[in-house]
């Protein structure tokens, strides 16, 4: 989905065209929640005068109560009206930046950050980082409560059709919402495990590509509420299958083209490219703390269920951490396994992206490329390739991210505070748990 550059003029017009009655100021919090202030139309010209204001206290990771008061400033190029709409109207969305008081802009506004890594990367000579993600999701069936249960709603597996793929129609409707909103949708199909669905949209910028993740997320799951159904992004609702991932293929470009590409290069990489993945290889389990942000995540990252569990990179192979697709020239790119779709997408770029451009100032190497199955590789062959594990939960994930100097530069002091006290809580919490497994194991045993 192309970046528009509407002025305030053309927002005006397409209200009254559209007969938009509500609009919808959405933003996102340090989890990667949607978050969203919606006012009439009336209020139009006080959010294009960046007047509208809301109580920051109340949204995690933001400000304490003492500091409330902050700004919704709308970047008008997110301007988006919904093709749902009610006999009260059509609703738009604008995707704002959070503003504090001192009409400055918030520090502990994700989107903010990403804007602020993507600068860096313009000073360091680089003039694009595009992103292209691949989100996976299960559709759940609900109960007479309108619950979400744990019953798959179909027994599919990789790119069965209809009977056996029984989301088929869901999964279409939310490609044609999509399209009808502008995305540039590559193509749609079940996936691996039960249940289990992907939609994959056009690269963009890695802002855009931040903000498409947001409202991809929001149309999958209002489209399946249409059909009875509760769309999850969690990364593994159910043991025994696949869990879902958010790939993420990346490529850096500089006044010249695409900053991967050397055509007589090996693998027809450049220098900066094997530097950028050896930032991304070097920093790896630091960054899965944010690509991987919750306990769940780490079912996920076990073998067996075709998940990255190693830290390597290959040019052929699909068992390592990081892929490099045959596509060469323009297309040239990484493809960063690990991620998933609990991630917040502009903490996750930023993230990459600023192991990247360390790699790059550092002047990085890799190790050599992994082809073999690394999943078949012992603990001695695995050492003998510099062959390193991810982080196998949170707790761990969040040691290596605190050790990481890298990982502060990324977020900023405010994010990367922020998110490792909440996180620390989310792991003491989940630690005082007793689940029904350990029940099952220990209660007659012991």
């Amino acid at each position: 989905m192309a970046k528009k550059n509407y002025s305030q003029a053309d927002i005006r017009q397409m209200a009254k065209d559209e007969n938009v009655r509500f609009l919808r100021l959405m933003f996102t919090d340090l989890f990667g929640i949607i978050k969203n202030v919606e006012v009439p139309i009336s209020q139009l010209d006080k959010l294009l005068d960046n007047k509208l204001m809301f109580d920051g206290s109340s949204i995690d990771g933001f400000v304490r109560i003492e500091e409330s008061d902050m700004y919704l400033y709308p970047d008008l190029s997110t301007w988006m009206v919904f093709p749902w709409g009610s006999e009260h109207g059509k609703v738009a969305r604008i995707i704002c930046e959070v503003y504090s008081s001192d009409r400055k802009p918030f520090v502990g506004d994700p989107r903010n950050n990403l804007i602020r890594v993507l600068e860096e990367m313009k000073d360091a000579g680089f003039t694009d980082f595009n992103i292209g993600p691949e989100p996976e999701f299960f559709l759940l069936k609900l109960d007479e409560n309108g619950k979400p249960t744990t019953n798959l709603n179909d027994k599919g597996s990789y790119f069965d059709l209809a009977p056996v793929d029984l989301g088929e129609n869901c999964r279409r409707d939310i490609v044609l919402e999509l399209e009808n909103m502008g995305f540039d949708v590559e193509a749609s199909h079940h996936e691996v495990a039960p249940g289990q669905h992907e939609i994959d949209f056009k690269y963009a910028d890695a802002l855009t590509a931040a903000d498409n993740i947001q409202t991809f997320k929001l149309v999958v799951k209002t489209v399946a509420r249409k059909y009875n159904l509760h769309a999850t992004f969690m990364p593994k609702p159910m043991d025994g299958i696949n869990g879902s991932g958010m790939h993420l293929n990346m490529s850096l470009f500089n006044k010249d083209g695409n900053a991967f590409y050397d055509e007589k290069g090996e693998l027809q990489l450049s220098q900066n490219a094997y530097w950028f993945l050896g930032g991304l290889l070097k920093h790896a389990r630091s960054y899965t703390a944010v690509c991987n942000p919750i306990v769940n995540s780490y079912k996920r990252l076990v073998p067996g269920y075709e998940a990255p569990v190693y830290v390597a990179w290959s040019g052929s192979n699909r068992s390592p951490l990081i892929r490099v697709p045959s596509s060469k020239g323009l297309s040239t790119r990484f493809e960063v396994r690990s991620v998933d779709p609990a991630a917040n997408p502009y903490l996750a770029i930023a993230s990459v992206l600023e192991a990247g451009l360390d790699g790059i100032r550092n002047k990085i190497e890799p190790d050599d490329s992994v082809d073999r199955n690394i999943y078949r590789m012992n603990i001695e062959e695995r050492n003998e390739e510099h062959i390193t594990d991810l982080p196998s939960t949170l707790h761990n994930a969040l040691k290596e991210y605190q050790k990481d100097d890298v990982m502060r530069k990324a977020l900023g002091d405010h994010i990367y505070q922020s998110f490792l006290e909440a996180k620390k809580l989310e792991w003491a919490s989940y630690r005082q748990e007793v689940t029904q497994w350990e029940r099952d194991q220990y209660l007659e045993m012991f």
